[in-house]
């Protein structure tokens, strides 16, 4: 009798760990599917590949409302309107080549640079690409590419006092007009030199033609193409420079599509694609090689 119930005891008992295993192990028999598309833990197509599912995936939100929202302001010569107000620039005709490898267009939005990275976070944008500095606030911010541009800062006067503004130290005393929210003012407010604010910075190179303002701080790439003979500011042009700096592309922070925009590069510079664009806008020099 005791034998007879010691076994039933030992079959029971199988029986009870052989219940607790099944719950677990049948469920991962089963092939896991979500509103995503992904099935046996293999990403979807468009989903990221760094582990990201695509329900976090920027490259899948993206492709599957069919439009990169971009976030410029005017700055030739990187995103600026043509006669027909069509958007052109370097920025703006990689940003559209760049939709189209998604398979989406490209939607270009004014923004106001100071309010970027709040409206990259609330989704009215999908990226800024607008010749931006990579600063440490910048790259602590936002998700970056590799940077595609060197650039530098310079003080822009009246042609006709510049030989009295060559360096940091002959600026101090000028009024000057700076984009908000820029690396031009970031620059300013280290020196603890005064300026206003303005909202972007073909705003602030027309505080200093007509006289508003003494000097403005600006990106060089568009110093060189804004300034001096044959242009609209043919009575300003750039003195000193106030530092070294590289352009990059800003996404929501942790966003995948800053590594396909850099796969991208890759590609665009390998075969040609990247330097063609930038010796259109006669800043080819400047061109960063992407590896």
């Amino acid at each position: 009798m005791k034998k007879s119930l010691t076994c039933i005891l030992a079959l029971a008992m199988c029986l009870a760990l052989t219940a607790c295993g099944g719950g677990g192990g049948g469920q991962s028999q089963q092939p896991s599917q979500s509103g995503g598309g992904t099935v046996s833990g293999t990403p979807a197509s468009g989903a990221a590949s760094s582990g990201q599912t695509e329900a976090d995936s920027d490259l899948a939100y993206v492709q599957g409302k069919g439009e990169l929202v971009v976030g410029i302001t005017e700055f030739e010569p990187m995103d600026y309107r043509d006669a027909g107000g069509e958007w052109i620039g370097f920025d703006a005709d990689m940003a559209r080549a760049f939709a189209a490898s998604l398979g989406v267009e490209a939607k270009f939005q004014l923004i106001d640079w100071d309010s970027k990275v709040m409206e990259l976070e609330g989704k009215t944008l999908d990226v800024v690409w607008n010749g931006m500095t990579l600063t440490d606030d910048v790259k602590a911010a936002m998700e970056c590419s590799n940077p595609y541009f060197n650039n530098a800062q310079v003080v822009i006067v009246p042609q006709d006092k510049a030989d009295q503004y060559q360096t940091v130290e002959s600026i101090a005393d000028l009024q000057f007009a700076v984009e908000n929210g820029s690396a031009g003012q970031e620059i300013l407010d280290g020196l603890g030199i005064s300026y206003t604010a303005a909202q972007d910075q073909a705003t602030a190179l027309l505080e200093v033609q007509s006289g508003t303002a003494d000097a403005a701080v600006i990106d060089y790439l568009m110093a060189a193409a804004m300034t001096g003979e044959g242009t609209s500011y043919e009575g300003l042009t750039y003195a000193v420079s106030l530092n070294d700096e590289q352009y990059g592309v800003g996404f929501r922070k942790g966003s995948d599509l800053a590594a396909a925009l850099n796969e991208f590069f890759r590609t665009s510079y390998a075969d040609g694609t990247m330097q063609q664009i930038a010796d259109t806008y006669k800043i080819g020099d400047k061109l960063i090689e992407q590896n």
